[in-house]
């Protein structure tokens, strides 16, 4: 088994690029911190640290190496973390972070005062990590891949929309027929979040599938691009309602409203599960904004 206690010294000495500085840091002597980092190359059987007068370097073994040990040295804090804390971690992707997710997470505030909750919003497929491996109790996501031990369900349906600069010809159309958005060439926003697999749905018959001229990042990017009169895109219709109003940009819903995409709360179902979460899932379900 890996000791930690040695793995988190060849950390501190690759972070800091020497012995003596890692030890300040970790507040013990240097040749305790020389002795955890040889017992590990003992252990793994190989040279992990270069050492010079200036300063040490990790070898490309310590650099394969590194990523596993910063993941259990961060296991290691969130475990301890989970002994003495009773608040819920809750995820979202980035676009039901931003435009969705609010209003609940505060009117759920301010019904379980008692053990509040911290919201992390990230790409979606790193929030999925994140759940996967414990790091957050409860996810809100665009996409999901069931995974053992998870447990689902639609929190609620979103349609997607596509936005246009207000001069372009397609923003005086009521609505964009299915053929119409098939021959369009749009700007893709956060990836991981299932659009693509949405439109292969949406035109199953094998027809032709609109094309992605670039990838932006995110919607907020997609939406600067749209207003400064670089292309389109399909957004969820909830991510632009401010700019609609305002004038900057025109929606144009897909005819048949049939473009819509699902929006998952995902939790971890176990024997004890964390306070809270089933509140919250609960919570989200019942539409309490």
């Amino acid at each position: 088994m890996l000791n930690l206690v040695w793995l988190r010294s060849l950390v501190y000495v690759v972070r800091y690029r020497g012995f003596q500085a890692a030890a300040r840091a970790l507040d013990i002597s240097q040749p305790t911190v020389s002795q955890h980092v040889q017992r590990l190359e003992e252990e793994l059987g190989m040279v992990l640290v270069t050492r010079s007068r200036r300063e040490c370097m990790p070898t490309p073994d310590a650099n394969r190496l590194l990523p596993y040990a910063e993941s259990l040295l961060r296991l290691e804090e969130q475990a301890r973390a989970a002994m003495v804390r009773d608040t819920l971690r809750v995820g979202a992707s980035s676009n039901v972070g931003i435009y969705l997710l609010q209003p609940y997470l505060h009117s759920y505030g301010q019904l379980a005062a008692d053990h509040g909750y911290e919201l992390q919003i990230d790409r979606n497929p790193m929030i999925a990590d994140r759940l996967q491996r414990g790091e957050i109790d409860v996810a809100v996501m665009e996409w999901f891949e069931p995974g053992e031990g998870l447990k689902s369900a639609t929190w609620r349906q979103e349609p997607l929309v596509l936005i246009v600069h207000p001069d372009n010809p397609l923003a005086r159309q009521a609505t964009i027929s299915r053929d119409q958005l098939a021959g369009l060439s749009l700007l893709g926003g956060e990836p991981g979040t299932g659009t693509g697999r949405l439109l292969t749905r949406f035109f199953a018959d094998g027809g032709p599938l609109p094309t992605v001229t670039m990838q932006l990042g995110s919607t907020e990017a997609v939406k600067q691009a749209v207003r400064a009169g670089l292309g389109i895109s399909l957004v969820m219709a909830s991510a632009v309602e401010e700019e609609v109003r305002a004038g900057s940009l025109c929606a144009v819903p897909v005819a048949g409203a049939e473009l819509q995409k699902e929006v998952f709360v995902t939790w971890r179902e176990t024997p004890f599960p964390v306070p809270g979460v089933h509140q919250f899932v609960d919570h989200l379900l019942a539409g309490r904004a």
